[in-house]
């Protein structure tokens, strides 16, 4: 983790993104951490994921809710309408749409992200009246 001087609050958060496939919200990491570090409050968590989706660090991933990955190469997402939950999927990312899209218009096309969406395997399995 490159950047900004060393804080014990940050390297939490950011080992706890590395080790999660869940791609959290703000609120998760919050709830999921804060058991184990009373110190730690809602503000801190979100002034460390912006810091270090500044640094390049995370994703940020503005949903609804934003939520945050630690994997930063580019890939592939699927969201759920349903329940909300992201996931990698292991569609294989294109890097040639970035010059395909660059011939169709005149902006300065850097990268681009692909999001799938529609509705998850636990929700898809769950019955009709519990969705």
């Amino acid at each position: 983790m490159a950047g900004k001087r060393y804080s014990r609050q940050r390297e939490l958060i950011y080992q706890y993104l590395m080790n999660s496939r869940e791609h959290p919200t703000a609120e998760m990491v919050y709830r999921d951490l804060k058991p184990g570090n009373p110190s730690l409050s809602l503000g801190t968590v979100y002034r460390n994921l912006n810091l270090l989706a500044d640094e390049g660090a995370i994703t940020r991933m503005p949903y609804s809710v934003e939520r945050y990955d630690a994997n930063t190469t580019p890939h592939v997402h699927f969201r759920c309408h349903v329940c909300g939950s992201v996931h990698d999927m292991t569609y294989a990312y294109d890097a040639a749409l970035n010059q395909k899209a660059q011939r169709e218009c005149r902006h300065k096309i850097q990268t681009h992200s692909l999001t799938f969406e529609g509705v998850c395997e636990a929700c898809h399995s769950l019955p009709m009246q519990a969705m």
